[in-house]
């Protein structure tokens, strides 16, 4: 035994240093018994076989008579034949593993010597047999092709989780904190910005997928990076057989619904449509030994990305996209910058940007022998979009109301943008069987995940041209594109070893991940200018365009790289080493106990980042205290905060820039520091219970710690707005004399920077004399990634009738160890400001209440919590039709659920009574809290196949109710509205400004189900659910067969339809949203100031009675049916 473990402890000290990535294999574990008794056989061979590859696995039954085969290939079917000198030879057929799953495989041999014993096991008692812990959904590839899906789409396959449903969000947590791998490799849009996946959301081809699982709680220590939720996927192997696969899908407007409620959608028979040509291809090399798969897809999406068209006459028409903006003008603008700087514009009459995407997979696996097996991946997609130019942001100036493109303004094919989304990745997969107890899996894993902005447009500055107060013409290199992008590169390696010991499987591994993500991001990268047309800029009806470029223009901006940097980026690098350790015990043959313990570090690289400011305090008074003294550079004495200065030579610094900042308790940011290094314990403890010994009623559970990940962008806003990485120019007539820009504008970047020099704008940075924006962002030196603690509970039953039938009733409480906030230190305490009187009694921030500069800082929060309550049931009645249904209803509490990208939105875009640094404890915007998803999938003999989901949610459209207006005076406009009863509006301790908004508020609170439910209370932000939605989606499938010789050839007939209710009546399935008539928020109030007796009074908007809907439907072509058709060629 001493010799056992000791070689168990070599193999972990000597292991590679290995990776975070998750599961990609199955296993296989039992007891070999004695027929008629519980007695062990010792030594029995067990030789598990994957019957399409041929694929072998061999072990022994150890001294308790159990054996586990770790490293298995997904899926199946297998023949596991189990032997024993002097009983006869038992094989059992037709055995199918789950991903990350163990089957559960338990044999008795008997002493008749004289036959083989052959025992076929059914895809249905198989697919039942596998053991779990915690909550996971298993979806296989049969299960993925039958399911209904126009998009192809991941998730519209996730969707059959309980837990699902919603996009990459699992459980009420943001789908930006979801892990998806696609075998081990990272696939996460880690950086953030969104929710969707990279490579346009849609990174593999659902052909390419062998299986998929959805693990919300699992108890297995290997599984980690996810709060909500985490997706794995593995990809199809070649076998021992050819098959392939050509396939084409298609939709168009015609396929699709055009109307809600019987109101026509405008433009929705516009052309439109999505066709999706694919292959795949897989088989031997070398029989047994080698194989190979490819899979090979590409979308062509023909389409125009702008309907938008000048007018003849100068009259706009919304509702046939017809702008205000002549054709006679676009024309003259077009011809005067062509033959003035040699710049092309583009149409102005046709905006063709079509849309497509490109995947491509390889994978190869090898069996060098029974003992090691290796599998070799790469994954290739791109994606590319065309937008219309960003519709109203600039700088410097007041931001127009109509849209760059729309009934005021006309913009060119040239100022169109394309966003370029690519996907590389690599992994290699080896398994091995280092002897009947010892088994080693190593696992590496590469991705590269970048997301590029680009133009048709050269190099020109973005022009704005304004007409009677509005936009009206724009043109050049859009202003938010040059030097746009998100690099992101990841690498993984991970190590486990697996010792199987009597009743123990101890599992053991170390992890390593490596992680960079950087931000280019430059607003008016080109430069931007703002015209404004005058009527003497026409004779005779035509425009001079030399007139308008000459003159003046309003504003100009420009954003550059200091010290030359003509592609300035904020990084991040960060490396998360790990270890962990694992014992699965069989205490008894129906009671498993599953524990261990996952360390992780993480250990930020700061090489990437500089100080902004110095912060000294070198020199002391006789107390022991800071001197700091008031001198600027010129040793005058200082009349701002910042920089300070030791001495009147303004030689030796003592606070600069935002180090030199100090708030509340002593605090301040360091922009050349990343939080310390943290080290994360992660215990786990899981367990099943066969209560009967027959697998008829199993209780199972655990509780443990979970660590996820964050959005990369919170962390890069810090180097973003530290001030040293790139300079914004900002020139109007309040800053600037203007008359320097008028005779014509600058072209080329080069220009404008010499004109920045020469104006005596910085073009160089000293990190020790600092630069103060008007916000700066940090991350609390204490700052760890965001962590859970999960306990769950489950009961499954298994119903005694002649089929499959199971039940499950599971419970799963989720707390917050490290959550994440962002707290803004210039903000005082609350404590000391006025309150208004009355029941609304919320605090009034006074003029001037910030201590110094905005400081919005990440940091964790222990507070938040959530539950889930699911019941499911699984029946397969026959070999032909399989059946599903689930209802789960959600609770998820938390702090923030960090909106937008930006920290300042972050911050405030959560509705609060105190202000925006006193959050409370409130619904998550992100939570579904009910949902029923039941599918159906039927097979028969004439090669039809079928498939139904049905799914019905409440909620996805989250909302609060809020004033209209700033109530407490914080700069912010979201405040969560307090609900008066009756008596306390009656008893005037809540004010209206009349007794008519006192009626139609009051009204309409009494015919609110939210608002007469929690009258007395404020408004909990993000509780105001959209109502029930009810959808089924459909798939039919018809096979032609042919067979030829040994080879079967298929010709799959296919017609996907989602929303097929909506087919039949265009008022179901429609998802319901806030009444536009009340808004796009909720803000049913209005602030009108505070009376003589300091109470707040209100006013009621208009729109706001006691007939008002608080919900309407939504009129958009999303919510009407729609469909695809498709043909597909297979072959094995």
């Amino acid at each position: 035994m001493q010799k056992r473990l000791f070689f168990l402890v070599a193999m972990l000290l000597t292991i590679s240093l290995g990776a975070m990535a998750q599961i990609t294999t199955s296993s296989m574990a039992g007891k070999v018994t004695f027929e008629g008794s519980d007695e062990a056989i010792i030594g029995a061979t067990i030789q598990a076989v994957h019957e399409p590859s041929g694929t072998r696995y061999a072990t022994v039954s150890n001294t308790s008579g159990r054996f586990s085969i770790q490293g298995m290939r997904t899926g199946g079917p297998y023949a596991v034949t189990v032997s024993y000198i002097g009983y006869q030879t038992k094989t059992l057929k037709g055995i199918t593993l789950q991903l990350g799953e163990t089957y559960n495989l338990d044999v008795w041999l008997s002493d008749n010597t004289t036959a083989i014993s052959e025992v076929l096991i059914t895809g249905k008692a198989s697919k039942f047999a596998a053991e779990k812990t915690g909550a996971s959904t298993n979806i296989t590839a049969a299960q993925i092709t039958a399911l209904p899906t126009v998009s192809r789409n991941i998730t519209d396959v996730t969707r059959l989780s309980p837990y699902g449903g919603n996009g990459m969000s699992f459980a009420g947590a943001d789908g930006r904190t979801a892990n998806f791998t696609v075998d081990g490799a990272n696939f996460n849009n880690n950086f953030g910005l969104s929710s969707n996946l990279p490579g346009g959301g849609n990174p593999i081809s659902i052909d390419a997928i062998e299986e998929l699982q959805v693990v919300i709680s699992p108890f297995d220590v290997r599984q980690t990076n996810f709060i909500g939720g985490g997706v794995n996927a593995i990809t199809k192997s070649g076998t021992n057989t050819f098959k392939g696969s050509a396939y084409v899908y298609h939709k168009n407007e015609n396929m699709q619904g055009d109307a809600v409620k019987r109101q026509q959608i405008s433009g929705a028979r516009d052309k439109a449509q999505t066709t999706t040509y694919g292959f795949s291809l897989g088989g031997p090399i070398i029989k047994d030994k080698l194989f190979f798969f490819a899979n090979g897809e590409m979308i062509k999406i023909p389409s125009v990305v702008n309907r938008w068209r000048g007018s003849d006459n100068g009259v706009a028409d919304a509702n046939n996209y017809i702008s205000r903006t002549t054709n006679a003008d676009l024309e003259a603008v077009s011809n005067y910058v062509k033959d003035k700087y040699g710049y092309n514009t583009g149409s102005w009459t046709s905006f063709p940007a079509d849309e497509d995407n490109y995947k491509l997979l390889a994978r190869v696996d090898w069996n060098i022998n029974d003992k090691h097996h290796l599998a070799l991946r790469y994954n290739y997609t791109k994606n590319n979009v065309w937008n219309s130019p960003n519709a109203t942001s600039m700088d410097g100036g007041t931001r127009m109301a109509g849209a760059r493109m729309s009934q005021y303004s006309m913009s060119f094919a040239n100022s169109m943008y394309s966003m370029e989304n690519i996907v590389h990745s690599w992994s290699l997969d080896l398994n091995s069987r280092l002897s009947e107890n010892l088994s080693n899996q190593f696992l590496a894993t590469i991705s590269k995940l970048n997301d590029v902005r680009g133009s048709d447009s050269s190099e020109f500055p973005f022009i704005d041209i304004t007409k009677d107060g509005d936009n009206y013409m724009a043109l050049g290199y859009e202003l938010f594109t040059w030097n746009n992008a998100v690099h992101n590169t990841i690498w993984n390696i991970k190590d486990d070893v697996t010792y199987y010991m009597g009743k123990h499987k101890i599992m053991a591994g170390i992890t390593f991940e490596h992680q960079m993500a950087d931000n280019q991001y430059m607003r008016n990268g080109t430069g931007y200018y703002r015209y404004n047309i005058t009527d003497d800029m026409y004779t005779g009806g035509v425009l001079d365009a030399a007139a308008l470029f000459n003159s003046t223009p309003e504003i100009f901006c420009l954003t550059y790289g200091y010290d030359g940097e003509s592609k300035p980026a904020a990084r991040v690098q960060f490396n998360r080493p790990g270890i962990y350790v694992q014992d699965e015990w069989n205490a008894t043959d129906k009671f498993k106990l599953t524990y261990g313990l996952r360390v992780d570090g993480l250990f930020f690289n700061n090489g990437d980042l500089m100080t902004n400011g110095v912060r000294d305090f070198s020199v002391i008074d006789a107390n022991g205290k800071p001197i700091i003294p008031t001198y600027d550079k010129d040793g005058k004495s200082s009349t701002t905060a910042y920089p300070l200065y030791r001495d009147t030579e303004g030689k030796d610094p003592v606070l600069s820039g935002i180090y030199g900042l100090t708030y509340d308790g002593g605090r301040y940011i360091n922009t050349g520091k990343w939080p310390n290094n943290s080290i994360t314990f992660s215990p786990r403890l899981g367990f099943t219970y066969d209560v009967f010994g027959d697998k008829s009623l199993k209780v199972r559970g655990g509780t443990g710690l979970f660590s996820g990940r964050l959005p990369l962008v919170f962390f890069t806003n810090m180097p973003t707005n530290g001030g040293l990485v790139q300079y914004q120019a900002q020139l109007n007539a309040k800053n600037t004399d203007m008359s320097e820009f008028a005779k014509g504008p600058m072209t080329s970047i080069s220009e404008m920077l010499a004109k920045m020099d020469e104006l005596h704008k910085p073009m160089k940075v000293t990190p020790a004399d600092g630069a103060v924006p008007s916000a700066v962002n940090g991350v609390d030196p204490k700052f760890k990634m965001p962590q859970v603690w999960k306990t769950s509970v489950a009961v499954d039953y298994t119903i005694p009738v002649s089929f499959p039938f199971t039940v499950t009733a599971e419970g799963i409480f989720n707390k917050t160890i490290n959550g994440v906030s962002i707290s803004d230190w210039s903000i005082p305490s609350v404590g000391g400001f006025a309150r208004f009187n009355g029941v609304d009694n919320r605090p009034l921030y006074p003029a001037g209440y910030r201590t110094g500069t905005k400081a919005f800082v990440l940091k964790n929060t222990s507070r938040g919590y959530g539950w889930s309550a699911n019941l499911t049931l699984n029946a397969q009645p026959a070999e032909w039709i399989s059946l599903m249904a689930a209802y789960t209803h959600t609770v998820s509490k938390e702090v923030t659920g960090m909106p937008g990208s930006a920290a300042e939105s972050a911050f405030t875009y959560v509705p609060t009574v105190e202000g925006p640094n006193n959050i409370k404890l409130h619904n998550s915007q992100y939570v579904t809290p009910d949902r029923i998803v039941a599918n159906a999938t039927i097979h028969d003999k004439s090669g039809n196949h079928y498939s139904f989901i049905y799914e019905t949610w409440r909620g996805g459209y989250n909302y609060s109710y809020m004033t209209t207006n700033d109530m407490n005076s914080d700069g912010y406009n979201y405040d969560a509205l307090y609900i008066p009863t009756d008596e306390e509006v009656a008893n005037k301790q809540f004010r209206f400004v009349s007794d008519d908004d006192a009626q139609r508020f009051m009204d309409y609170v009494h015919n609110d189900s939210y608002l007469k439910n929690h009258q007395g209370e404020y408004a909990e932000p993000y509780s105001v659910y959209s109502p029930w939605v009810h959808r089924i989606d459909f798939s039919y499938k018809h096979d032609f067969r042919l067979n030829v010789g040994k080879t079967k050839h298929t010709l799959q007939l296919s017609l996907d339809m989602k929303n097929v209710l909506n087919f039949f009546n265009s008022s179901w399935g429609v998802s319901k949203y806030l009444n536009p008539a009340i808004g796009s928020d909720a803000r049913i109030l209005k602030y009108e100031g505070v009376d003589a007796q300091g109470y707040a009074t209100f006013s009621t908007p208009s729109s706001i009675n006691g007939n008002t809907k608080t919900w309407a439907p939504y009129y958009a072509l999303s919510q009407c049916w729609y469909a695809s058709v498709g043909i597909k060629y297979m072959f094995n």
